[in-house]
């Protein structure tokens, strides 16, 4: 058995679909479960759905129906006739949606929002599944939600081990296609639906092969692999061969987008790898996180965020900056949902470099004036090197002022201001 995940980008129009078939006819996997994705920003829409719901209900209808327009069309491209079954499916589930949206009187925006978000990826299953039964490829669609059983915190949901692996036992043959949804689960005391969080197609993937002990898990991108660095803000990248499960958790901390950890940790407890390939070219080795050496080939990776804060403190009175303070300094940091990238500190000051996701610098600083004499930089770049050469930091920091530098044995970080 093996698992395949494909992203939105990889189902984003019906070309994305036909693909997909090719992919898999070309590889011709008969034990195989299929993770879908919603198709290509489809989630970004439905989370208009959900706003207007809460601040805009008289926008509610037309953003319901650019989505519905958005599969109806898809649908018509890959099924030239319209009588075949899959436009009611589609029409039904989406009827759903509006009934859903109709008749709750919830205020719960996580609750409403996982409701609402699900018909993406089950909109894009079905669609997939009705696909390649057409192409010959025989399938069994599976709703997700009857196998992940998670708690009720909704938007970020944890996985109830135990009653997904009976489910999934129960539930998945251990031979022929399944194709199934990425990012959800339900809720066990109401059944629910609920989503599992960033990167959470990735770890439904992961959560599959850990149940049913799967020879590999597979996510097809649009890329060939997992690369050194980012091709966009970087002239010259490498593709990575062999990446060891603890150096892919050590780059996605420092943010690489290569694969979350969540979605590691389960494929590392049983040693199954997982392959990054690419769906242009199905055929090509792409990289693989498993066991074995750190990286393939050893070289330098990259890493880089923009629009960073740098925050520097400094006590007031030039008294020691001792665990006290700085364990005030995290509270207020998790109270105003600042993600910490970097800190460093001595006897009388302290530095935090942070993600202003949330737009809550303003009160942030406001808390902190109180207590210290307060510094800080806007929009600056964190740019994190795993085992760098001297002369690539070099060249890296050459015209750019440094306002921060720290150097472990493998790591270096700078934050930059550009």
């Amino acid at each position: 058995m093996k698992v395949f995940k494909f992203g939105g980008a990889s189902v984003k129009d019906a070309a994305g679909v036909v693909n997909v078939g090719e992919v898999l006819s070309t590889l011709n996997e008969k034990d195989l479960i299929i993770v879908i994705s919603a198709m290509g920003k489809m989630t970004n829409a439905l989370e208009v759905v959900v706003t207007d719901y809460f601040t805009n209900p008289q926008n509610l209808e037309g953003s319901v129906q650019i989505v519905y327009d958005y599969h109806h069309a898809i649908v018509q491209e890959l099924f030239p006739n319209a009588s075949h079954t899959i436009f009611g499916k589609v029409k039904s589930l989406f009827q759903e949606m509006r009934t859903f949206i109709d008749t709750t009187k919830s205020q719960n925006h996580a609750y409403v929002y996982d409701q609402v978000v699900s018909y993406g990826e089950l909109v894009s299953s079905t669609i997939v599944s009705a696909y390649l039964t057409d192409l010959g490829i025989s399938n069994t669609w599976l709703d997700v939600r009857s196998c992940i059983k998670t708690d009720g915190n909704y938007r970020d949901a944890k996985v109830d081990w135990e009653q997904t692996q009976l489910h999934i036992s129960a539930t998945v043959a251990n031979r022929g296609i399944t194709v199934t949804q990425g990012f959800l689960g339900a809720e066990q005391e109401n059944n629910f639906t609920t989503t599992l969080g960033r990167e959470g197609s990735d770890y439904t993937a992961a959560i599959f092969a850990y149940c049913l002990n799967a020879e590999c898990v597979t996510i097809w991108k649009d890329v060939p692999g997992v690369l050194n660095a980012d091709p966009r803000y970087f002239e010259k990248t490498t593709l990575l061969n062999h990446i060891s499960y603890r150096e892919a958790i050590e780059l996605a901390f420092y943010g690489a987008s290569v694969i979350h950890p969540k979605t590691l940790q389960p494929l590392q407890r049983k040693e199954i790898p997982l392959y990054v390939k690419s769906f242009i070219n199905p055929t090509d080795a792409g990289t693989c996180v498993g066991k074995g050496v750190a990286l393939d080939p050893m070289t330098s990776c990259f890493i880089l965020k923009r629009n960073q804060v740098l925050i520097s403190l400094s006590s007031l009175d030039f008294s020691f900056i001792m665990e006290d303070s700085i364990s005030e300094v995290f509270l207020w940091l998790h109270e105003y949902k600042m993600k910490v990238e970097l800190i460093q500190n001595s006897a009388i000051s302290f530095s935090v470099c942070v993600d202003n996701k949330f737009d809550n610098l303003a009160p942030l600083l406001a808390k902190l004036r109180a207590t210290f004499e307060v510094k800080w930089n806007e929009g600056v770049t964190l740019y994190t090197i795993r085992h760098s050469k001297p002369a690539e930091i070099e060249a890296l920091v050459k015209n750019k002022k440094v306002l921060l530098k720290q150097e472990s044995r493998e790591t270096v970080q700078l934050v930059i201001k550009e």
